[in-house]
């Protein structure tokens, strides 16, 4: 199994490349959804990622149980395409639709805390199949304003670090251009 981690900015050409990466491996394609359609701009963003993709994807959509649908997702000649992980972790965050105060400390819902350690321990464990996750680099800019949005970056930041120590390539994409942080280069 190789695990591919793509990190980059907003509109930076991260989906692209892991697109590429799924089409050019030969093997069967699942392409793993993990964004809503809360709003009209989110609804046009997702019609955008859909007619990029092949008619011969497998598209399955999973907001929060990531962990458990990679398990039945992966197997030998198949890779499956997350995108992404930052819209995953906005899911869980934001699970319990509460409002969160402008200071902190934040308290995240229990499911965050359960998802994100099952997928960690998906990671952790041998298992078939190839996967790419793709997920926003937040980190780069200003320290936001407000508790939540910063809770949010740390979350994110922290999210990478971990997931990235299991995969075996780590990408990072810049204006369209690719720059292998770890393993092999595209």
């Amino acid at each position: 199994m190789t695990r591919t981690l793509v990190l980059g900015g907003a509109r930076s050409g991260k989906s692209a490349l892991a697109e590429r990466l799924a089409r050019d491996s030969g093997k069967e394609v699942v392409y793993l959804a993990t964004s809503r359609a809360g709003d009209g701009e989110m609804a046009e963003r997702i019609a955008h990622h859909r007619a990029r993709r092949p008619c011969d994807w497998r598209t399955v959509e999973e907001p929060t149980a990531l962990a458990g649908t990679l398990r039945g997702l992966c197997a030998p000649g198949r890779i499956v395409l997350v995108d992404c992980l930052t819209l995953w972790l906005t899911n869980l965050m934001f699970s319990t639709h509460q409002d969160y105060p402008e200071v902190g400390p934040i308290d995240l819902a229990p499911l965050f805390h359960q998802e994100r350690r099952a997928l960690l321990d998906w990671l952790d464990a041998p298992g078939d199949g190839d996967v790419v996750f793709v997920s926003n680099e937040v980190g780069m800019g200003v320290v936001p304003y407000g508790a939540i949005s910063r809770a949010f970056v740390d979350e994110a930041g922290r999210l990478h670090q971990d997931v990235a120590a299991r995969c075996d390539r780590v990408l990072f994409v810049a204006a369209g251009l690719p720059l292998a942080l770890k393993g092999a280069p595209c």
